[in-house]
Parts: structure tokens; sequence; C-alpha cells
């Protein structure tokens, strides 16, 4: 038994860690022994114990917990980057995030991971042509959890939405690996054109709070977004903007704003 814990931990180092934190959980809080075993504890793995997680929160009076469990379920199944970017999340939360401090928070109590698992299943369908499927699983998100991220738009892994609240991703934005944005945040359209009308996010960037990024524009990688910028038009690679309309301030500081999570301008407020 002790073999197979060892083996398990090494294939899947994420999902092992979440047991071993779901299992102290309850040991130091018993009242919680229910939610913490049908959440993670009673599944084999990572993408069941999402599935059960994003059926819960989503299933209402027009659908049950039990479809929308085997919807997910199904998605996890077909298509293996869903898992893998989840955990890609988790790591990313986890590393960004000083109120994070388990592995297990993220899946058991963060809104804006749980959105973003219930928009992968929901851009799966959408991939698979089940684009009524696909608006239903983003009207709930909506309802529930307040982001709004159309199931079109490409969302890359290792994202991290902190708090989560009021973030809008149109249907035709792209958004890269290891970007980290606040609440409030916009990636918006400016006109009715049904071609690309959605900004592109490069990799690495980092968008601060109330930001509304506008049009058929890119943010160029490892870049940063002071909070309550409107950004109209391209942004250089590794550069800070700010202001409204947003220009460009300085450098972005460091190698990784998305990592570092630095929001300060030229070392100051």
């Amino acid at each position: 038994m002790a073999e197979t814990r060892k083996a398990v931990a090494e294939l899947d180092p994420v999902w092992s860690r979440i047991r071993s934190e779901a299992q102290d959980a309850v040991a130091a809080e018993p009242l919680l022994g229910g939610l913490v075993h049908s959440s993670i504890l009673h599944h084999p793995s990572l993408e069941r114990a999402l599935a059960y997680r994003i059926s819960l929160k989503l299933a209402s009076g027009e659908m049950s917990e039990q479809i929308l469990r085997e919807i997910a379920d199904e998605a996890y199944g077909a298509d293996p980057s869903l898992g893998q970017s989840a955990r890609a999340d988790i790591v990313a939360v986890y590393e960004r995030d000083p109120a994070c401090h388990r592995f297990m928070q993220p899946v058991m109590y963060f809104k804006g991971f749980q959105a973003l698992q219930a928009y992968r299943v929901g851009h799966w369908l959408w991939r698979q042509d089940r684009k009524d499927l696909a608006y239903f699983i983003q009207m709930r998100v909506s309802e529930m959890f307040g982001v709004d991220i159309h199931p079109a738009s490409k969302v890359g892994k290792g994202i991290m939405i902190d708090h989560a609240h009021s973030i809008v991703i149109g249907e035709t934005a792209t958004v890269g690996d290891n970007v980290s944005m606040l609440h409030s945040v916009t990636l918006g359209g400016t006109g009715k054109e049904e071609q690309r009308r959605h900004p592109t996010i490069e990799c690495g960037v980092l968008i601060g709070a109330g930001a509304k990024v506008l049009g058929n524009i890119t943010v160029g990688s490892c870049s940063k977004i002071a909070a309550g910028s409107v950004v109209l038009h391209d942004v250089p690679k590794r550069k800070t903007v700010a202001g409204v309309p947003a220009k460009v301030v300085g450098e972005a500081g460091c190698d990784q704003p998305s990592v570092m999570m630095d929001q300060l301008l030229n070392g100051e407020l």
C-alpha cells in the first residue's frame, strides 16, 4: 500500500498533495469531513474531483448535477490537456497568491479557479460543435461566479485570476500561458464586427484590477498593465502601461511580472 501511494505521488504530485492536505483538513476540522470527502477524498483523480465540483456549483433547476457531471467527465476523459491545465492553474495560484497556502484551496474555495475550470469544459464543448451546451455553461458560470468567459475564447494554462469578480473575456480573445489578472478586468471588443475584435494577451502578462483592454490589439509578453488602465493600442513586450488611455510608462521591472505580482510603477504606488 505504501508503495502504491508513493507511485501515485510520483506520477501525479499535485493530486497527491491535494489528497494529503484534504486528510489534514478533516483531522483539523472534523465538521468539514463530509464536504472534503465528497469533493476530494472520494475521487480517484483530480479530473473526477473537478467534474464533481463543477457539476455541484453549476447545477440548477434547468440542468441537473448528474447531467453536468457526465458532461464534465466526458470532457476530461476525451482531452487530457484539461486536467494538465488545471494542475498548472493550481500551481500558479499557490505560487502567486499569498492568501493561498495549500493546493486544495483553489479546488475547494477559490471562484476564479473554479470558474476557469468550468470555462475549460465549455471550451471543449465549443470545439466539439456542441455550442448550446457551451453557452449554457457560460451562462451558469456568469451567474454563479460573476465571471463571463466566452467559450470560444482561447485561454492558456498556468492562469491566476485573483478575486475574480466581474471578469469578462470576449469571444475572439486569446490569453497566453502564465498570465495573472485581478478582479474587474475586461478583455473586450470595440465594435460589432464578427471577426477578430478582442485582444491577444501574450504569455507572462500581469493585468491589474479594473483594467480594460479593448479591441483587436496585442499585449506583448511579460508586460504589465496598471490597475484601472484603459488599453486601446498594442503594448510592446516587457513594458508597463498605465492611464486612460494607457501609455508606456516604463519597463516591466522584472522578467516575469505575472509571477512576481509586483503592481508598483517604477517602485512607487
